[in-house]
């Protein structure tokens, strides 16, 4: 299902971490069982492994797996008992890093290897993965599926939680659909297929999506921005290029070639060795962010989560971080009222599914952050926007939406 349709929720339910309403039934081996809390979940068999990780880094990889789960004898924890059976439970795995390691020196990928040990340490007959895949490499995405293949070689039941199609064909047996908070249907595997699964995620046609109406400018169309000669003296060697107005350039390579760097150094994030910017056919310093900004350049970054978004504070702050400057009265008060008006606008123009731009960022799905995200930046009036990764974590209608956004800003002139 798409960001929002209610995957997530449902699986909180299974946890026991929200109590269902009346009149539903959870069944194991045919049988209803008790919910409403995650020690029961757990002793159902039930494990969930939530999108954003819940391991100590601090602890070893052995202490995470048994976190609260403790062997004791004679009423102590016993250490090695616990070192002794994290061992089998990695061996299981097939993983090579050591149970005695510290967590925080492990990868993304690997820290969810910890976190599928510790579900594995509680007997657990049913694993929900939430997303797992949203921060690892392709690697380590294959890493995980291979794991997959052998839990299920084991007997064990794999709840896997996805918007993306490709991991989908590749793991499911059955997929099941949710849209809006309601479920729409199951296909078995031989009947999957892109323009039906796709179809009842979103409720229209593969055919609507992805669809470019801005022509292209030619080649005389003015410069918007002109980078030359940018180096970082580290990985970015003399990189130059022309961005006309209204024009959208991809700026493609794999992993650790350098794109973000590069739109960092653009954007005055960090500090570039050589090279010159001009904007407009005018030469323009750009020493830090808030410059970048004040030039007419916006940058949205590819971890809205970690250095786009503010997570604890309201969708309408967030929107008007950017222009803060605005909203100031007399005596520097800020204007609230402008700044609502301002966030619920954003939230039309933009399809942002919210009850409220007094909810906090932090409760949208992935695909409504990033909304929130872009609308801070076009609150900023950029003549150059610079988008780094701006679907990733993102579902197929979601980033319908966000190509539909680019193409109306394009067509707009902005570069």
């Amino acid at each position: 299902g798409e960001n929002g349709a209610g995957k997530s929720t449902l699986m909180k339910v299974l946890s026991g971490a929200y109590r269902p309403d009346p009149g539903g039934d959870i069944l194991i081996d045919g049988a209803p069982v008790a919910t409403g809390d995650p020690i029961k979940a757990r002793a159902n068999g039930i494990a969930v492994i939530y999108q954003e990780l819940s391991l100590a880094p601090n602890l070893t990889v052995a202490q995470n797996i048994f976190l609260g789960n403790e062997p004791r004898r004679f009423g102590i924890v016993d250490r090695d008992q616990c070192h002794r059976r994290a061992k089998e439970i990695i061996a299981r795995l097939g993983v090579t890093f050591s149970a005695g390691a510290s967590v925080s020196s492990l990868s993304l990928g690997e820290r969810q290897m910890v976190e599928i040990a510790r579900a594995l340490s509680t007997s657990a007959r049913i694993i929900v993965m939430d997303e797992p895949t949203t921060s690892l490499t392709s690697r380590e995405t294959d890493r995980l599926f291979e794991v997959i293949a052998t839990l299920k070689s084991q007997g064990i039941a794999i709840i896997y939680i996805s918007h993306r199609m490709e991991e989908v064909y590749q793991l499911a047996d059955r997929v099941s659909v949710l849209r809006d908070s309601g479920y729409v249907g199951t296909l078995e595997r031989a009947d999957l297929n892109a323009s039906r699964l796709v179809s009842m995620m979103v409720g229209r046609d593969l055919s609507a999506f992805y669809k470019k109406d801005h022509r292209p400018p030619d080649a005389k169309r003015a410069i918007a921005l002109s980078v030359k000669g940018m180096s970082d003296g580290h990985l970015l060697k003399d990189c130059s290029f022309d961005l006309h107005k209204g024009e959208v350039l991809a700026l493609a390579g794999l992993v650790g070639s350098g794109r973000t760097e590069l739109a960092r150094l653009i954007f005055g994030a960090d500090k570039h060795t050589s090279g010159t910017l001009e904007l407009d056919g005018k030469p323009t310093a750009i020493g830090s962010p808030r410059e970048a900004l004040d030039a007419g350049i916006a940058y949205l970054t590819e971890d809205r989560k970690e250095l786009g978004l503010f997570l604890d504070m309201s969708i309408s702050d967030n929107i008007s971080m950017g222009v803060l400057a605005r909203d100031a009265q007399v005596g520097g008060l800020r204007d609230f009222a402008t700044a609502e008006r301002r966030a619920a606008k954003a939230v039309s123009d933009l399809s942002i599914r919210t009850r409220s731009v007094q909810a906090n960022a932090g409760s949208l799905s992935g695909g409504n952050q990033q909304k929130v995200l872009l609308a801070r930046l076009l609150e900023t009036e950029p003549r150059v926007l610079i988008l780094d990764e701006p679907t990733r974590g993102v579902d197929v209608g979601a980033k319908s939406e966000i190509y539909r956004l680019i193409d109306d800003l394009a067509k707009k002139g902005i570069a």
